[in-house]
């Protein structure tokens, strides 16, 4: 008998689906409430670029003697360097009047969209800088980088 086989999935491109909010305060990291996500602001409409916001493992060799084979086993997990890049406003009312250096709270990124019973990862974050990019002929942009602050928490259900 054949193995069972994956779902085909429904395939999809981020823009005009991802979502991300920032929520400066969250109780429980596991199991945020709707009226605390509502208390965020979406961010998604001035994003440019998003780089990071994802938890990984870096596993540690485990050599011996008796093989020529090296194993491997879990060793520590960390999330990457992260940030998201927006655009600047000429007037000023933009990403920088929200997230400013030394600010703590959480990155909410609903892959599929903000919609009951699809799924949501929450970043607890605190911003470590926030540079301008300077060129001559793009569009003037924002990076706001951030660090991680404690394990994300992935594919939770949104409320």
């Amino acid at each position: 008998m054949a193995a069972t086989p994956l779902t085909p999935s429904t395939r999809y491109i981020p823009p005009g689906v991802t979502q991300y909010y920032w929520v400066a305060s969250i109780a429980n990291k596991n199991s945020p409430t709707r009226s605390e996500l509502n208390a965020g602001t979406d961010l998604t409409g001035e994003i440019n670029a998003v780089s990071g916001f994802s938890y990984s493992n870096s596993p540690v060799e485990t050599p011996d003697l008796g093989s020529t084979f090296t194993s491997k086993i879990p060793g520590l997990n960390a999330a990457d360097d992260s940030s998201l890049t927006f655009y600047l406003s000429q007037s000023g009312t933009d990403v920088r009047t929200l997230l400013t250096k030394g600010l703590t709270g959480f990155i909410v990124i609903f892959s599929e969209g903000d919609l009951p019973g699809k799924v949501m990862d929450v970043y607890p974050v605190s911003i470590s800088a926030a540079p301008k990019q300077r060129t001559m002929s793009d569009p003037s942009h924002i990076m706001v980088n951030f660090t991680i602050t404690s394990i994300p928490v992935e594919n939770i259900a949104v409320p």
